[in-house]
C-alpha cells in the first residue's frame, strides 16, 4: 500500500455542540474574535441541540424565552414559554442571519481528544457519518476546545427496571425516543414521572387520550406561570425591538432570582405560597396535600412550570388525573401498585429522567494520559484544572441556561484574546491553595444525583465556586484578573506542530 502525506486540517477553535449553546458561542466567537477560524461539530444531522432531539408532544421550554433566547437576538414571538419547534427555528434563523450555519459540520462526533504540551493544540478524532450510515475516522487539530454539547446522554434515556414489564400488553416508549407513528387517540395513558417532561406530556396527550394518568411515587413543586408576558407585549408596543428585548430580559432576571432567593430564605412562606396558588386554581385542598406538597423545600429541585395552568386545568375537565404510590410491577392490563390498585393502561410513557453525560462524552487526554474529570475542579464555572485551552459550557439550574452560557462564551472569547496580546500558547487553571470539594450542580433531583460523581468538581471559593446568581457572576465574570489564576505556557516553549499525517 502507498502512503500518501496529507496536510492535517488546523482551527483555532472547534466548538463541539450546534445546540443553544453552540450556536451562541459562535457568535460570541466570531464577534469578539473576528480573525480566529473555527468550526461547530455536531454528531447528530439538524442543529438545535436538545430541542431538535426531543419531539414529544407538548415539548416547550419551562424558562421565558426573553432570557432562554440570546441577548443579541431579540424574541419577536407572543408566547413567553415557548415550544420546541418555535425555540428550533429560533436557533436556525440566528445561525442563519449571522453566517454561523456556514460553519457547522454535521454528522461529526468527536470520539477522542488529545493535548500535546509540546505544540499546545488538541487533536480531535472524529467520527463522520454520511447520508447513508457510513462511518469514517478523520483527525483534525485545534488551539482552544470549548464542549457546549450540555450534559445529557443524547443516546440513552434513564429508564429504572420494572418488574413484570415483559407481561404488559400495551406499549411503552420513552419521551427522549417519541415514535413518529404513535397513535394514543382515544387511548389510556399512564405517564411514569413528575419532573418538567411529565407535567407537559399530560395536557398535551389529554387532548386526544381517553384518560392521562400522571403516576408519581412523590410530588414534585409544579407552579403554575402565564403563557403570555402581558407586561412584555406592552413594553414591546412601546420601545424598538432592541431596547425591548433589552427591558424585559432585566425584568425577567430580576423577578426570576428575587423568587429563587425568596424561596431559599424563607421556604416556608413559599411552600404556602406555592400550595396556595395550586388550591386556588384546583378548589381542592385534600388533592393539593397529597399530590401537590412535596416533602422538600422550593427549589431544592428545579420547580416544574406549567404555562397558562395547561395541567391543572386538564385535571379539572378530567382527561387527567395524579396518582401519587409505588410500581408493585406491570401485569398485562396495566400497572399494579402497592397499594393494590391496578391503573389500567393502553399506553405507558416513562417519563423518568435523563442521563447525565459529561460535556458530550468527550475522554480528553493530556501527553497520552488519560484525565479523570471527576478529580479536576471548575475555574469561573467553564475552565478545568488539568486541561489546557478547554472549556466547558454549563447554564444555571435556577434560572434560563442561556444566561450562563453565553456569560461562559464571552469570557472564553476573553480568554483568547488575552493570550494573543500576551503571545501565550496556552493557559490553563490553577488553584492557589486546597480547595474544598463540592458537587458541580447543587440540586437534589435524581438524574444529578446518579451520575454528579462523574463530573468535575466546584470549590468553596471565587472564582471556583459556581454561583447560581446571574447578578453577581455579570458583574465579575468578564473582569476576572486572568494572570491570577491562568498559568500560561508563551509561544516561544513550544515547537511548530508536523501538518501532515499519513494515510
Amino acid at each position: 500500500m502507498n502512503e500518501t502525506a496529507v496536510a492535517l486540517e488546523h482551527l483555532d477553535v472547534v466548538i463541539v455542540g450546534a445546540g443553544l449553546s453552540g450556536i451562541g458561542a459562535a457568535y460570541r466567537l466570531q464577534t469578539e474574535c473576528p480573525g480566529k477560524t473555527y468550526a461547530v461539530l455536531e454528531a447528530r444531522a439538524a442543529m438545535g441541540g436538545t430541542w431538535d432531539l426531543f419531539r414529544y408532544p407538548g415539548i416547550r421550554s419551562d424558562s421565558d424565552m426573553f432570557t432562554l433566547g440570546y441577548p443579541f437576538k431579540p424574541w419577536r414571538e407572543a408566547k413567553s414559554i415557548a415550544d420546541g419547534p418555535s425555540i428550533r427555528r429560533y436557533i436556525n434563523d440566528t445561525a442563519a442571519e449571522f453566517g454561523i450555519d456556514r460553519h457547522i459540520r454535521y454528522q461529526t462526533k468527536v470520539v477522542a481528544a488529545d493535548w500535546s504540551s509540546e505544540t499546545a493544540r488538541w487533536t480531535l478524532t472524529l467520527e463522520e457519518r454520511d447520508d447513508t450510515g457510513g462511518i469514517s475516522w478523520r483527525s483534525l487539530t485545534c488551539g482552544f476546545l470549548y464542549a457546549c454539547a450540555g450534559y445529557y446522554n443524547y443516546d440513552h434515556g434513564y429508564t429504572p427496571e420494572f418488574p413484570g414489564l415483559a407481561s404488559f400488553s400495551g406499549r411503552v416508549v420513552h419521551p427522549q425516543f417519541w415514535p413518529e407513528d404513535l397513535d394514543y387517540t382515544g387511548k389510556r395513558v399512564v405517564v411514569v414521572g413528575s419532573g418538567a417532561t411529565a407535567v407537559t406530556l399530560v395536557p398535551s396527550m389529554a387532548e386526544q387520550a381517553e384518560l392521562v394518568t400522571m403516576l408519581q411515587r412523590s410530588p414534585t413543586w409544579i407552579s403554575a406561570v402565564p403563557g403570555r408576558d402581558k407586561y412584555a407585549d406592552k413594553i414591546r408596543e412601546l420601545l424598538p425591538p432592541n431596547l425591548a428585548h433589552r427591558v424585559i430580559r432585566t425584568k425577567n432576571i430580576l423577578f426570576t432570582i428575587g423568587f429563587y432567593q425568596y424561596c431559599r430564605r424563607r421556604p416556608a412562606a413559599a411552600r404556602k405560597l406555592l400550595t396556595g396558588l395550586t388550591t386556588r386554581i384546583l378548589k381542592d385542598e385534600k388533592a393539593v396535600a397529597e399530590h401537590f406538597t412535596p416533602t422538600y423545600n422550593p427549589w431544592d429541585q428545579r420547580l416544574c412550570a406549567v404555562p397558562d395552568a395547561d395541567f391543572f386545568k386538564a385535571m379539572k375537565k378530567g382527561k387527567a388525573e395524579v396518582v401519587t404510590d409505588h410500581i408493585d410491577s406491570f401485569v398485562p392490563e396495566g400497572i399494579r401498585l402497592r397499594s393494590g390498585r391496578i391503573l389500567q393502561a393502553d399506553l405507558v410513557v416513562t417519563a423518568t429522567g435523563l442521563q447525565m453525560l459529561p460535556f458530550g462524552g468527550i475522554v480528553p487526554r493530556v501527553d497520552g494520559a488519560p484525565v479523570t474529570l471527576s478529580d479536576q475542579f471548575i475555574w469561573q464555572g467553564a475552565m478545568l484544572t488539568g486541561l489546557p485551552n478547554f472549556a466547558v459550557c454549563v447554564g444555571y439550574t435556577n434560572a434560563s441556561w442561556t444566561l450562563r452560557a453565553d456569560l461562559s462564551s464571552r469570557l472564553v472569547c476573553k480568554i483568547l484574546n488575552h493570550m494573543d496580546r500576551r503571545g501565550y500558547a496556552a493557559v490553563v487553571p490553577e488553584p492557589d491553595g486546597k480547595l474544598n470539594e463540592q458537587p458541580l450542580l447543587d440540586l437534589d433531583a435524581g438524574y444529578i444525583q446518579r451520575s454528579i460523581a462523574d463530573f468535575p468538581h466546584q470549590g468553596d471559593r471565587h472564582p471556583w465556586k459556581v454561583r447560581q446568581n446571574y447578578l453577581l457572576d455579570s458583574a465579575t465574570t468578564l473582569r476576572t484578573d486572568l494572570n491570577k489564576t491562568l498559568a500560561a505556557t508563551p509561544k516561544s516553549a513550544v515547537r511548530e506542530p508536523d501538518l501532515s499525517t499519513v494515510r
